[in-house]
């Protein structure tokens, strides 16, 4: 992936970068470009900054949507 940043950094190329590697530490090469994460199902668009250094592009792109929970026990606290 690397070898991508620096490419795109060499050709000024604002274009996302796609990845399907989560696991990958951002570096402070990175900051500045555009990630499309790859969570399992769609490419989730991570732009780096500063504060992420240090973090795993999978921190930044969830892979399980959170509903809510079951309707009912919210209409039994109700009555």
């Amino acid at each position: 992936m690397m070898k991508k940043t620096l490419k795109a950094k060499e050709g000024k190329d604002n274009r996302p970068i796609k990845t399907w590697s989560r696991r990958s530490t951002i570096l402070p090469e990175m900051i500045g470009f555009t990630y499309n994460v790859h969570n399992g199902r769609v490419f989730i668009p991570v732009y780096i900054t500063e504060n992420h250094v240090g973090y795993k592009l999978g921190e930044f792109a969830p892979t399980r949507t959170f509903k809510g929970h079951k309707g009912s026990v919210q209409k039994k606290i109700g009555k």
